[in-house]
């Protein structure tokens, strides 16, 4: 569980900060393959900022239960995409820093209000599981495993030839994902893990 022990309360907040931090990631997504002359994601109706458009709801329980999931991804046609391979590269690491803008933009509102003395209460936590979801939510989508954005990344800087051949292993790239988010000891909840620290340090608690 991300976020521990859940009441009402901490649940709700939990549901807010999810809906911020995948919105404002698929939104990217969207907004920067349109500015790359993509007009796909505009016709689907993924340039926005409604959650609505966004939302998968088995992928966001998952996240809130399980420590992982999803949102609707964003098709994104690399041919229409101005510099190609690229520019898809580009594309896909937009999520992760719109995740990273919103944790430090919430974290540096988690500070102003602490000027005023030590936060407590709802809003004081919904905004630092804003900070630590986003953190968590860059971590988990730049590990070079398809279909996450880091392995768009990464392929995109491949030579053509190592490209297509490691993409003919992405479809099992989900189930090896299963296998380190499930696996006692795996290393990917050490590495999710660290969204708790990071979120400490960015507000400063």
């Amino acid at each position: 569980m991300i976020f521990g022990d859940i009441s009402l309360q901490r649940l709700i907040a939990a549901i807010v900060a999810l809906l911020v931090g995948l919105t404002f990631h698929e939104f990217s997504h969207a907004f920067v393959a349109d500015e790359l002359g993509d007009r796909q994601p505009r016709a689907m109706g993924r340039l926005t900022l409604n959650p609505i458009a966004h939302i998968d709801p088995i992928g966001a329980l998952m996240l809130v239960i399980a420590g992982f999931g999803w949102a609707k991804p964003v098709m994104v046609n690399t041919a229409a995409l101005r510099g190609g391979r690229r520019s898809m590269a580009v594309v896909a690491f937009a999520g992760p820093l719109a995740n990273v803008a919103v944790a430090i933009v919430f974290a540096a509102v988690f500070r102003a209000l602490a000027l005023g003395g030590q936060p407590s209460g709802f809003v004081p936590e919904l905004i630092a599981l804003i900070v630590q979801l986003n953190i968590l939510l860059a971590i988990f989508n730049l590990l070079p495993i398809p279909p996450l954005d880091g392995y768009n990344v990464a392929l995109a800087y491949l030579p053509p030839p190592q490209a297509m051949l490691i993409a003919r292993y992405a479809p099992y790239g989900a189930l090896v994902l299963l296998l380190l988010i499930f696996l006692p000891g795996s290393p990917l909840r050490a590495l999710l893990s660290l969204s708790a620290p990071v979120t400490q340090v960015l507000i400063g608690a």
